[in-house]
């Protein structure tokens, strides 16, 4: 007989939540899910908050994860109301673009909202998004597997042994001539190490997009999964980070805490005023500093283009590298059309396509072949 059916009925969904938490990189032994399964039986739990101080008490996640801890919690014991948030769903993750109030924009009637998606509109529609059952494309095994070795990297001030390198390892030169009484016979080399690179990527998801943004979704999953220093945020009528959500291992677990933390999804386009809010903000601007950035939107912007300008003209100062991957360059004759890509054009280092997964991330582990420095 199973483990499974062993266990009483009452106990299965601790167990169960034991077991997520593994599948997610925590190490719980075999003692911590029997003191989970007493402390539960001593409290005799009235609510949800006495679960969670018994698991907390007896799983002992790291402190540096308890987000992640929280967030597998929430969604094993509440399912689709997992992601609560306070004041009203504002939390420090999310800048609102839109401001409240304003005379200047009216909300879409019926028979104006962007069912198709194919066109760009300022004003904002707060949208739940539910993702599909998910399946790993060759792109993405192909990111998971490549990522690790292939992403851009930086020289760090730590150094290492070489054959050959700039600087000579005098520790290493003096210690093999005392086995030769004296004489130096060759001389050690030393290089800096290469360290990964920070890596930003901002997605568009309003309504103009919103054929690609499962897809995106899931390709942000997979770099998160596959390399560290990743942010990820989305960006519509409001600014949100997303990373925390992603790191979760399970992508369609990851993908549905994604979803209650954006709400702007299919909503509409103020991409000058994202990256602005986005700058604003020293936390987040300190993610861009030295960074790989790179923004998949299709450039269709409803706000002032001179904000545009000056917000990607002062993330390419900050940043390594800016790109931005388009599905309207979709063929190397491609030529900016929209008044925001002309704008823009000439302070993004690559204006390429990114209307597919597969296009996208043969762009992103092409980026490592770019020289470190």
């Amino acid at each position: 007989m199973s483990t499974e059916l062993a266990l009483p009925r009452a106990a299965r969904i601790f167990v169960s939540f034991v077991a997520l938490m593994r599948a997610n990189a925590f190490a719980v032994a075999p003692e911590q899910t029997t003191a989970f399964l007493t402390a539960i039986e001593l409290l005799g739990p009235r609510d949800l908050r006495d679960i969670r101080q018994a698991a907390l008490a007896t799983l002992a996640p790291p402190p540096e994860r308890r987000a992640t801890f929280d967030r597998l919690f929430d969604l094993h014991f509440r399912g689709s109301e997992a992601i609560e948030r306070a004041d009203d769903g504002e939390d420090d993750e999310t800048v609102r673009l839109q401001e409240e109030g304003r005379g200047d924009e009216e909300p879409l009637l019926s028979d104006e909202a962007n069912e198709s998606g194919l066109t760009a509109t300022r004003t904002e529609a707060l949208v739940e998004r539910r993702f599909a059952q998910l399946s790993t494309t060759d792109a993405l095994r192909r990111l998971a597997r490549e990522a690790p070795r292939r992403l851009p990297r930086r020289r760090g001030h730590r150094r290492m042994r070489a054959r050959r390198g700039p600087f000579a390892d005098l520790r290493r030169t003096l210690r093999d001539s005392v086995r030769s009484d004296g004489e130096i016979l060759r001389l050690g080399h030393m290089k800096r190490r290469q360290r990964p690179r920070k890596f930003l990527l901002l997605i568009d998801v309003s309504g103009s997009m919103k054929s690609r943004t499962e897809e995106n979704m899931k390709l942000a999953h997979a770099l998160v999964q596959a390399a560290p220093n990743v942010e990820v945020f989305t960006f519509g009528t409001r600014l949100t980070r997303v990373t925390r959500a992603l790191r979760v291992k399970r992508r369609e677990q990851a993908l549905n805490a994604a979803a209650h933390l954006v709400s702007d999804w299919d909503g509409g386009t103020r991409i000058g005023d994202a990256l602005q809010a986005f700058l604003a903000v020293p936390r987040f601007g300190g993610y861009a500093r030295g960074a790989a950035v790179v923004i998949v939107s299709d450039g269709l912007e409803r706000g002032e283009p001179d904000a545009l300008r000056d917000a990607v003209a002062k993330l390419s100062r900050r940043a390594w590298r800016v790109s931005w991957l388009t599905p309207l360059a979709s063929g190397p004759a491609f030529r900016p059309q929209t008044e925001a890509l002309v704008a823009i054009e000439r302070f993004v280092d690559d204006l390429v396509d990114g209307g597919s997964t597969g296009s996208i991330v043969a762009y992103v582990l092409a980026l490592g072949r770019r020289s470190v420095a």
